[in-house]
C-alpha cells in the first residue's frame, strides 16, 4: 500500500488533553503526522486515504471520495481514543448506498420542496431523491464526487484541502461553482473544516459534514445516554415531508428544549406533534447568537458520562441540524463488523435552514457571481471526570 509521511516540529506540551478534568492522565508527547494510504478506486480514479495526528494521539482520517470523514479517534477521560463516528472499513462501503455517513454536502445541504425554488425572476428544478423533494444535493452531490487532494500547511499545522468544481447545471443548480473543504486538526483537540466557494453565475449554496457521531466509540450501541445542550431558544417545525413550515417556534415547554444539558432518550419518545414526525429529533436548530452573523460561537456540547468525553461544536452558521439517527435500521453493516442499529448515532450539520431558498424569512443562502462564501465549524473536544 502506497504511502507517504510528513512529520511536524512538537512544542513542548504541559497536559496530555486539552479540556481534561480531574483525574487527567498524563502522556508525553507524540509527533503530529499527516499520512496518506491507498483506498480503493472509484469511477476509474484512484481515491487516498489522509490521516493527521496531533500531539496528543487524537486522529481524524478523510478521504477525496465524497470528501469524507472515515474516522476520528479520540481520547476518553482515561486517555484510551477511540473511533467515534460511525462508517465503514473500506470504500466499497461508501460507495454503496448509505445515509451520507461522513460526507461533504452540496450544493445544498437538507431539503427543497419538491425540488424546486425562485432565483432572480427564475425557476429552477432540481433531482428529487427524497418523496416529492430534493435532498443533500441530489442523486449524485458532492457526497458521491472525488475531489482533488492536496496536503497544505494552516495555523493548526497539517491539513487536507478539497477541491472540486460542479458545472453549470449540475443537479439542476445554476452557476459553475468552486468550492474547497480543508480538514484540519489542532494541538487543542479541535477538527476545523473550511468551506470556501465562487460562482460564476448566482446560486445557492449551503455545505455540510454529514458525520455521525457516538462518543461511547461507533458500533459501542445508542447514544440515547449522550447528555446535550444546545444553544438555541427557537427551531424550525416541519410538516410531514420534513420540510419547515416557516414558522420558527420557542423551544420553551417543549421536548426540544436543550438549553440546560439533558439526555438525549429522555424525551425522544415524547407524545408530540414534531417529534412524531421526525421518528424523533431530526429538526433544525435557530442558534442564538451574541455578536454578528458569521461569528464563530458554541452552538452545543455533548457529553458522554461513561467514557467522559465531551465534544463541542463551534460554527459561524445560523443553523444546526440535530438528528438522533432514526431512521438507521439495522441493514448497514459497519467498522468491525457491527450492525448499526436505530439511534447508534447522532448529527449535528451546521447549516443555512432547510428550504432557505423558498423561505424569504429565513437566512439567505444565496452566493452571488463575485462574491465569496466561507464558513468554518469546529468539533471540539475534551474529558470531564468519570
Amino acid at each position: 500500500m502506497a504511502w507517504t509521511r510528513r512529520a511536524f516540529a512538537v512544542a513542548s506540551i504541559g497536559a496530555a488533553f486539552s479540556g481534561c478534568g480531574p483525574g487527567k492522565i498524563e502522556k508525553a508527547p507524540q509527533e503530529v503526522s499527516l499520512t496518506k494510504t491507498d483506498f480503493g478506486m472509484a469511477d476509474s480514479s484512484p481515491i487516498q486515504r489522509f490521516t493527521l495526528k496531533n500531539q496528543h494521539g487524537m486522529e481524524a482520517s478523510v478521504i477525496n471520495y465524497g470528501a469524507i470523514l472515515t474516522n476520528l479517534k479520540v481520547p476518553d477521560a482515561k486517555g484510551q481514543s477511540e473511533d467515534v463516528v460511525l462508517g465503514f472499513d473500506d470504500l466499497n462501503g461508501y460507495l454503496g448506498k448509505h445515509p451520507y455517513f461522513g460526507a461533504t454536502i452540496g450544493r445544498y445541504a437538507n431539503r427543497i420542496a419538491k425540488g424546486k425554488f425562485m432565483l432572480n425572476g427564475k425557476q429552477y428544478t432540481l433531482a428529487i431523491n427524497n418523496g416529492e423533494n430534493a435532498l443533500h444535493g441530489g442523486l449524485a452531490g458532492f457526497d458521491k464526487k472525488v475531489w482533488h487532494a492536496e496536503e497544505v500547511s494552516t495555523s493548526n499545522g497539517p491539513a487536507v484541502r478539497f477541491s472540486y468544481e460542479s458545472p453549470d447545471g449540475e443537479e439542476g443548480y445554476p452557476g459553475k461553482l468552486s468550492v474547497t473543504v480543508t480538514y484540519s486538526l489542532s494541538p487543542d483537540n479541535q477538527l476545523q473544516i473550511d468551506y470556501r466557494a465562487t460562482t460564476e453565475a448566482d446560486t445557492v449554496i449551503n455545505p455540510t459534514n454529514h458525520s455521525y457521531f457516538n462518543l461511547k466509540g461507533a458500533g459501542n450501541g445508542d447514544i440515547l445516554d449522550h447528555e446535550v445542550m444546545i444553544d438555541a431558544g427557537r427551531f424550525t417545525p416541519v410538516d410531514g415531508g420534513l420540510i419547515p413550515t416557516g414558522e420558527m417556534r420557542s423551544v420553551d415547554k417543549t421536548p426540544f428544549d436543550f438549553r440546560g444539558a439533558m439526555k438525549i432518550g429522555e424525551r425522544i419518545d415524547a407524545d408530540e406533534e414534531q417529534i412524531k414526525l421526525g421518528g424523533g429529533y431530526d429538526h433544525n436548530y435557530i442558534l442564538d447568537q451574541e455578536g454578528p452573523n458569521a461569528t464563530l460561537r458554541l452552538a452545543a456540547r455533548v457529553t458522554e458520562p461513561s467514557t467522559g468525553r465531551v465534544m463541542e461544536v463551534v460554527t459561524d452558521r445560523p443553523g444546526m441540524q440535530f438528528y438522533t439517527g432514526n431512521f438507521l435500521d439495522g441493514t448497514l453493516t459497519g467498522k468491525r463488523g457491527i450492525v448499526y442499529n436505530k439511534r447508534f448515532g447522532f448529527c449535528m450539520e451546521t447549516q443555512f435552514f432547510p428550504d432557505s431558498p423558498n423561505k424569504p424569512v429565513f437566512p439567505s443562502p444565496v452566493l452571488k457571481a463575485g462574491d465569496t462564501f466561507t464558513s468554518t465549524t469546529i468539533y471540539r473536544f475534551k474529558t470531564s471526570q468519570v
